[in-house]
């Protein structure tokens, strides 16, 4: 009961209005077709059914369990496999939201049939009974919970008390659902869905309720349901189970063709129709409660619960581990055009992903983007603000254009921005709820479609213990993007964007001048970081101090990434060769031990306020030598870790950055069914 509920607080029933006609029509042909199919076979085999199943009623309520997709096992399913925020599983949580409502309506016909099959009368009360129940909840309670969220104060959460009531709520509605015989699980399952989703109500239940049901009460239910299993009570009774067990196999077949097929001829690829089709083929925990329901009405025995069972642990056990076989989320960020900002011409628009999480966040980025990287009327920026919100409350993560939205004047985050917008630099909000471990498809997906050459993530050093947790979630999010960004990234530790500075433009500010120090380390990473570095020295308040490391005798050195570095430390010289706020100089070491020396004197001779060097990809060994291990922070590699341990305490800000990594879409053995698939029938 309480599984259900949650299931419902999360479902926002709304997102029915905003899909689109392909979602409807795979979700209406996933339903209907595999449904229609399976009665055939039950027809035809009628007469080797048991009395009570040969019932039409019975026969009704199977066919439409064994096609229709359940919301709450999609869910949780997609949820594990880390596919909340990619393209199929948004997908196939907007289907399975359609087919549950169809489902929904099944359930009250086969409930009402049931209750018609000894009087007549019976199946009229149920259905006015049903009807009150709905609209007492739908009409009366959603009403109370919009006042309950309306008298919470912004930001807050939901009183104690409140919840309370809703949870004690759930039993009720459960029992005066069972008083006018209808099913026991629907009362909890509506009252969730009259609930709405996020917060500050949702997100509060959820919050209160989900470990304690999840992990302690619905172990309970599974050992409830293998209680009553027995596999040793097939043994002799194959005859009767047959027909049921046609009629299961011919739904699951027909439904994942009748799925593959339909997204097919609407333009789907191949692959993620497969992989659509099987995520829609999963079964779970809703199917296990039908039944035991089943049961319930002397629908069927324990042997047909036993192999309804099995068939359901089987089917979700073999489908599981093909998606992600056959389905990658990262895959459209795999490319081999060159999106960076070394490549990029300078007398072209650059595209750049800022990302925020929180109002801490913006100052740097305001610093960074419009103040010191020098945007103009011939190489302007295009900034695509990102302000990214962890998705609790509600299970279909939600991605909002403010361009297409009224609702960007509500946050202050992006008002912040747009206050910096101009002709130099355009704006573009968006903002995404999504869970932190899929957070990154968003980013990735942003930067794809956008064309971005750079995306900008926030980083947070912690300097206290209460903050660790809090940041965990952001470092897991960084290094899903480093590891799948489709362009380059940088990674940026403000220091002065801290909750004690009172003005935006605070940030890596002393005087009129920033100076700024580049470590040329070598390899793609550091070109990308000067090529960045390079645009900046452009700003006539900016003074960049180059710094470039050589190792003792060249010893490490790999000479086609050497030939690079050279040619480019040499365009970039003789450009800024006039710029008398450009200087350039090089350091020789022999170990880490070395580098590490030659940063504390630069510290010590000047202060900087920002540092900006490339990650790790390319660098001479050498120049590291005794200081990998030393590196606690891996999305910054081992100098930026340093760096940032070594100004703590000051104002110094940090950008590492890191060039994009081409990565190549290999054929997989998928390739023949692809094949067979470009012959369209």
């Amino acid at each position: 009961m309480y599984f259900l509920f949650i299931s419902g607080v999360k479902t926002d029933l709304t997102h029915i209005r905003k899909v689109g006609k392909k979602h409807w029509y795979i979700a209406t042909c996933g339903v209907f077709i595999p449904m229609l199919c399976s009665l055939f076979i039950g027809i035809g085999l009628r007469k080797s059914l048991e009395k009570e199943l040969a019932k039409a009623s019975s026969m009704l309520g199977v066919t439409s369990e064994f096609a229709i997709t359940a919301f709450p096992v999609i869910y949780l399913i997609i949820r594990e496999l880390n596919l909340l925020s990619s393209e199929i599983g948004r997908m196939a949580l907007s289907t399975a939201i359609i087919s549950d409502v169809i489902g929904l309506n099944f359930v009250v016909v086969f409930e009402a049939a049931k209750q018609g099959e000894h009087k007549t009368m019976a199946a009229l009360w149920f259905v006015i009974y049903s009807f009150v129940i709905g609209v007492s909840i739908f009409g009366g309670v959603r009403q109370i919970m919009i006042w309950i969220i309306r008298s919470t104060p912004e930001g807050k959460s939901v009183e104690q008390i409140y919840v309370v009531f809703i949870l004690l709520g759930v039993m009720l509605s459960g029992f005066l659902c069972d008083l006018g015989g209808i099913a026991v699980a629907n009362g909890p399952l509506w009252l969730g869905l009259a609930i709405p989703d996020g917060p500050p109500l949702g997100a509060t239940l959820v919050e209160k309720t989900e470990t304690i049901v999840m992990d302690i009460l619905m172990p309970f239910s599974f050992a409830y349901v293998g209680m009553f299993t027995d596999i040793s009570s097939i043994y002799g009774h194959w005859t009767h189970l047959q027909p049921i067990f046609f009629m299961a196999v011919t739904a699951y077949v027909v439904k994942m063709v009748t799925v593959l097929f339909t997204s097919y001829f609407l333009n789907m690829p191949f692959r993620d129709c497969l992989a659509l089709s099987l995520v829609l083929s999963l079964r779970g925990e809703v199917e296990l409660l039908m039944f035991i329901h089943w049961m319930d009405l002397k629908m069927i025995t324990r042997p047909y619960f036993t192999m309804l069972v099995l068939m359901t642990i089987g089917v979700t056990a073999i489908v599981t581990p093909l998606i992600s076989v056959v389905y990658d989320p990262t895959r459209p960020y795999m490319i081999n055009t060159r999106r960076n900002i070394q490549h990029t011409a300078s007398n072209t628009e650059l595209h750049i992903i800022a990302c925020i999480h929180d109002e801490e966040n913006v100052p740097g980025i305001i610093n960074i983007l419009f103040e010191i990287s020098n945007p103009t009327v011939h190489s302007p920026f295009l900034v695509h603000a990102l302000h990214l919100i962890e998705l609790v409350g509600r299970a279909a993560p939600v991605f909002i254009d403010h361009q297409e939205s009224e609702s960007t004047n509500q946050n202050p985050i992006h008002n912040a921005l747009k206050l910096f917008g101009g002709e130099n630099i355009k704006i573009h909000s968006y903002t995404s709820y999504s869970p932190k471990k899929s957070m990154y498809q968003d980013i990735c997906k942003l930067a794809l479609e956008k064309r971005a050459s750079l995306i900008i993530l926030p980083f947070y050093k912690d300097q206290t213990s209460t903050q660790v947790l809090a940041r965990q979630g952001v470092k897991l999010v960084n290094s899903n993007v480093l590891n799948h960004a489709p362009c380059s990234v940088g990674i940026l530790v403000d220091r002065g964007a801290s909750p004690t500075s009172h003005n935006v433009g605070v940030s890596m500010r002393r005087s009129s001048i920033h100076r700024f120090a580049l470590l040329f380390m070598g390899g793609s990473d550091a070109r990308e970081a000067l090529s960045y570095a390079d645009r900046m020295a452009a700003n006539p308040d900016v003074s960049l101090t180059a710094i470039r490391f050589l190792s003792h005798n060249g010893e490490g050195d790999n000479e086609m990434e050497k030939k690079l570095d050279d040619g480019l430390v040499t365009w970039f010289w003789v450009k800024n060769e006039g710029n008398d706020k450009v200087m350039y100089k090089e350091v020789v070491v022999k170990n880490g031990e070395d580098t590490i020396a030659a940063l504390h004197t630069m510290k010590n001779d000047q202060f900087f306020d920002l540092w900006i060097l490339g990650r790790n990809q390319g660098i001479n060994p050498v120049l590291l030598q005794g200081l990998t291990d030393w590196s606690g922070e891996n999305e910054l590699g081992v100098i930026g870790d340093f760096l940032v341990s070594m100004n703590s305490g000051t104002t110094a800000s940090v950008l590492v950055v890191q060039q994009q990594v081409l990565r190549g879409q290999e054929r997989t053995s998928l390739g023949f069914l692809e094949k067979i698939a470009s012959c369209r029938l």
